[in-house]
């Protein structure tokens, strides 16, 4: 580049270059202390007697001089990633996602980092992610709604787990208190004409509901008429689900009042289904949910349904694990969570 100022001499600008990374040997020997000094400032580490002043200038450096420290080198030799694996089927709106919310507050606040790895309820994928987690160091497994076959060399808390498996702490809802919400709630409105939706055969919650339903409905005197359950078998989380229930239950031409579906994603799918069949919602059909997930809220008519806290869940499951993780609390094969009915609009009493 030419500059008249210069009576036509090239002068050469260079290029800034990116502001690389300082190394702590680097930045010990720029204050001219030891690499010790230096690390015990960065790492906070207790019962250190050194002048503020000088931790003061330390940090002042580390920031001036882009140090980070080299966490791969600090977990080999802490034997601590602060790092954990979650098993998960599906990434999207509903269950999975809210239970997540919950386990990466808990995380963030706790200081540790997560990867997380969706399956689709594929076994062989489970045990795939299960081994690759555990090979990047992970130090222990949060699985979601996730089907564990075997015990693990690490710590596991399972939301939605029924499997009695070694060194795996199970979070689950008390099915049969929920049950009895539902049924009791349908039963004092006068329904006894109900048709229920059984839930994916991979779906770990599946087989408890059904059979706490099915109990609680023999102890009300409610007959389940096997033309009015319909077996979900699709593997999606969108209304769409809960549609070709409702088609099913019309072809059968048994008359029903009342639908207890699987989750809320499924019932608000089958309150469009009866509506395009011109019955009304709750006037001609009842529906209850089961999650109260935040679009059972938005959903017309807002949803009934059964409340998993699935946040507190996540919270929970974290926090079992991380007592683990630590030696802080003793393993507990099973945490009980209880459900609670929310009513809202789409349910109402039976039709005279």
């Amino acid at each position: 580049m030419k500059n008249a100022a210069n009576d036509g001499a090239t002068v050469t600008r260079e290029k800034p270059q990116a502001h690389r990374a300082t190394s702590l040997k680097q930045l010990a020997e720029h204050l001219g202390l030891n690499p010790a000094t230096v690390s015990v400032v960065l790492n906070d580490v207790p019962g250190r007697s050194i002048p503020q002043a000088t931790r003061d200038r330390i940090k002042a450096a580390a920031m001036a001089m882009n140090y980070r420290p080299n966490l791969l080198a600090r977990s080999l030799r802490n034997r601590q990633t602060l790092t954990i694996g979650i098993l998960v089927p599906k990434l999207g709106v509903g269950y999975h996602t809210q239970v997540m919310s919950g386990i990466g507050d808990q995380l963030m606040q706790a200081g540790y980092f997560y990867f997380t790895a969706h399956h689709q309820h594929k076994p062989n994928l489970i045990e795939d992610y299960t081994h690759m987690l555990i090979g990047r160091g992970v130090q222990g497994i949060i699985a979601i709604d996730t089907r564990l076959e075997h015990p693990l060399s690490i710590p596991v808390a399972a939301v939605a787990g029924h499997q009695n498996i070694e060194g795996v702490t199970n979070i689950r809802l008390d099915h049969r208190l929920a049950a009895e919400q539902a049924l009791g709630h349908l039963h004092a409105l006068g329904h006894r004409k109900i048709a229920f939706m059984r839930g994916q055969p991979f779906s770990s919650d599946s087989d408890d509901r059904w059979k706490s339903l099915c109990a609680v409905a023999a102890r009300l005197g409610i007959e389940i008429k096997p033309e009015l359950v319909a077996h979900l078998d699709r593997d999606m989380i969108s209304p769409e689900l809960g549609y070709p229930v409702v088609q099913q239950l019309m072809a059968a031409k048994t008359p029903f009042t009342a639908l207890v579906a699987f989750n809320d994603i499924s019932a608000i799918g089958a309150m469009r289904a009866l509506n395009d069949f011109h019955l009304r919602v709750p006037e001609d059909v009842s529906v209850l949910g089961f999650d109260d997930i935040q679009a059972a809220r938005c959903a017309t008519p807002h949803l009934t349904t059964i409340n998993q806290p699935l946040e507190e869940m996540g919270r929970v499951a974290t926090q079992s694990l991380l007592n683990r993780i630590h030696n802080a609390a003793p393993l507990h094969a099973e945490i009980k969570i209880e459900p609670k009915l929310v009513v809202r609009e789409s349910t109402g009493p039976v039709k005279n």
